[in-house]
């Protein structure tokens, strides 16, 4: 995370975010390590630790988002914002594929979004989603 989030404003932006990543909606509870506070911009493109800037990632969307902001559109090939879990709606701009276990960008943002966050295309996030699919745990109803 690289820097110091007080423990009071952690536990109300895990509260807001309902304890699971504000990109993939992987929730704490199904997920074996603890989701990570993200900075949205992060603090090395100008952004701060106001709660307004910080939102929950699983570590492997964390990892994948870095220090970015923007991607490309594989549609359309333009360069666009990523999604931001804090200010808009997840449904707005992706999809579970029918099975499930895919994320499919809906809006320029987040086709963008699922290519930065391979999140329809990290093996290990995909083998689980899928045990979890099994389970009748997954997709998330809302």
């Amino acid at each position: 995370m690289g820097s110091y989030i007080p423990a009071e404003l952690e536990r109300r932006i895990r509260s807001t975010a309902r304890n699971r990543c504000g990109y993939c909606l992987s929730p704490q509870h199904l997920v074996m390590a603890r989701l990570e506070i993200e900075h949205i911009v992060p603090l090395s493109k100008g952004g701060s630790n106001e709660e307004s800037n910080l939102w929950l990632a699983c570590p492997i969307c964390n990892r994948h988002k870095s220090d970015k902001t923007t991607g490309i559109d594989p549609e359309t090939g333009e360069v666009v914002s990523l999604f931001n879990p804090r200010t808009q709606v997840w449904s707005d701009h992706f999809r579970w594929s029918e099975d499930g276990i895919f994320i499919v960008g809906k809006t320029l943002t987040g086709r963008a979004t699922v290519t930065v966050l391979q999140l329809s295309n990290d093996p290990d996030a995909l083998i689980v989603r899928s045990y979890w699919v099994m389970a009748g745990w997954h997709p998330p109803e809302d």
